[in-house]
């Protein structure tokens, strides 16, 4: 197969056919018409020799064929867009780009927040998409899907020897309660922690640090609600007696807002390093630099 003879876009609408198994979803993704995908799959078909996608009852499977080519593809696509996006300078002023950053809301209200007023004035071109930690976030730092991972270094110890990362801020968990709970007073025992009503955060999960520290040391506790957001956890504590585990970060800055009250916890719970990871490639790229070192600057100052 002559490298010449293969023309780029078609990967791109592999890949997008690959991500969606379905030719209308893809089109969609690519902006371009059913037709027109539909031609590209046909093209690729002949160009790998096989059918790629299937029909199985009323959707579309991918071949074995087609299985093996999903991580080949991004990576390839990824690597193609570190090169054409690799640039000597970059100017904030009048530059135009998109990175996307995986993050908590936790660490979207306590430190990207109010960065992004200073971003906006310095960089008005910059486009910044925060997303949700999914389970694959280190293969989309590795495949270019994500330009910046924001994760406690506490969940990927391992990570640190593959990604290169900065330490951004430290935080610590402190129990919150709502403002006028009166089951508890301005201190609170493991017994009473126990027997209170709790509030989960994601429970059973490996991205609740709190939860499997407490499960580490055999605590006990009285589980009423689950919610899978940092965020929201304070607000569903007002007129409310439960207890939950909040970072101190967050709890003081909407203790107020969400009427709730914060107290030292019962036992000793050891404190987390949110730090910041991004793929090598992009270790000297010029804007990805620039941000990593605004993004840095700001978590110095919290």
């Amino acid at each position: 197969m002559k490298l010449n003879r293969i023309d780029l876009n078609l990967l791109v609408a592999l890949d997008a056919l690959l991500t969606d198994c379905s030719v209308t979803l893809a089109a969609k993704r690519m902006s371009i018409g059913q037709p027109a995908m539909s031609a590209a799959l046909a093209r690729l078909r002949r160009l790998f020799d096989d059918p790629l996608l299937v029909r199985q009852g009323s959707g579309l499977v991918p071949t074995p064929l087609a299985e093996s080519l999903v991580v080949p593809v991004r990576e390839c696509l990824a690597s193609v867009e570190s090169i054409v996006s690799v640039r000597g300078t970059f100017r904030p002023d009048s530059d135009v780009r998109r990175f996307t950053v995986l993050a908590s809301d936790y660490v979207l209200l306590v430190l990207l927040r109010s960065l992004f007023a200073e971003l906006a004035r310095q960089a008005p071109g910059l486009l910044i998409q925060v997303m949700p930690i999914p389970a694959d976030h280190l293969d989309r730092l590795r495949d270019g899907r994500a330009d910046l991972l924001i994760i406690p270094r506490e969940i990927i110890r391992d990570a640190g020897n593959r990604f290169p990362h900065a330490a951004l801020f430290t935080d610590r968990h402190v129990c919150a309660v709502a403002v006028d709970n009166p089951d508890v007073g301005d201190t609170i025992s493991l017994d009473q922690f126990s027997a209170m009503p709790y509030l989960a955060y994601q429970a059973g999960t490996p991205y609740s640090l709190a939860e499997s520290q407490l499960d580490v040391r055999e605590v006990r506790r009285s589980t009423k609600v689950a919610t899978e957001t940092f965020a929201l956890a304070p607000f569903l504590l007002t007129g409310t007696r439960l207890i939950t585990l909040l970072y101190e970060r967050l709890g003081r800055q909407v203790a107020e807002q969400a009427r709730i009250r914060l107290l030292e916890p019962p036992i000793e719970l050891p404190s987390i390093t949110e730090a910041m990871y991004w793929d090598p490639r992009n270790t000297e790229d010029a804007g990805h630099l620039w941000l990593r070192e605004h993004i840095l600057a700001h978590a110095g100052n919290l």
